[in-house]
């Protein structure tokens, strides 16, 4: 970049996750929350019962069921992932295997990530499913509340441009995670 392009107008700043830390840190974003995608600030929808009651009912199933496996994953909810200088976002549901310590949650131990969809369908499944597919996330679900279904997605493209297929299970079919071995949860009252 040079001080003609600044000057021109022509550049993009994206800011970076401790330019935006220290926004939120100032109160820039005042009670609303926010999440950087990509060097971008997208302000998150507000969270109502349909939207609630599934992710905290899917992620006490997957509590329960990583537990009966006897596994070291930990389900982790609404917490910041970090995936590099410009993205930190705050997925409703993080399966990892660093549940604790200093900071955002290392994407490297990010196993599956699960958006829960009212309203950010499309959101969800562009913008969202490449950010995670180009941090190497190898599993992500989308919980899509309006139509009774999860739409779950396996294997992140090398160039980050998604996933390579997708699967389309109604509500009621049992959930198997690709990923994660012996992982398997009922879809059935979710919605």
């Amino acid at each position: 970049m040079t001080a003609q392009d600044l000057l021109d107008g022509q550049t993009k700043h994206r800011l970076t996750v401790e330019e935006f830390l220290l926004l939120d840190r100032e109160g820039a974003f005042g009670d609303r929350r926010t999440e950087l995608i990509a060097g971008d600030i997208y302000y998150m929808s507000p969270q109502f019962r349909p939207h609630g009651f599934a992710k905290d009912e899917l992620a006490y199933r997957l509590r329960r069921a990583l537990e009966a496996m006897g596994s070291d994953i930990r389900v982790a909810t609404e917490q910041s992932v970090d995936f590099g200088p410009h993205s930190e976002p705050q997925p409703d549901i993080i399966l990892t295997s660093e549940p604790q310590g200093e900071g955002a949650i290392p994407g490297s131990s990010v196993l599956l990530i699960v958006e829960v969809s009212v309203t950010t369908l499309e959101f969800d499944l562009g913008v969202k499913a490449d950010l995670y597919a180009d941090a190497g996330v190898p599993e992500y679900w989308v919980i899509d509340v309006n139509e009774n279904r999860v739409l779950m997605h396996a294997n992140p493209r090398a160039d980050g441009s998604g996933y390579d297929g997708q699967l389309d299970v109604p509500f009621g079919a049992p959930l198997h995670a690709a990923m994660i071995e012996g992982l398997t949860v009922e879809s059935a009252g979710l919605g």
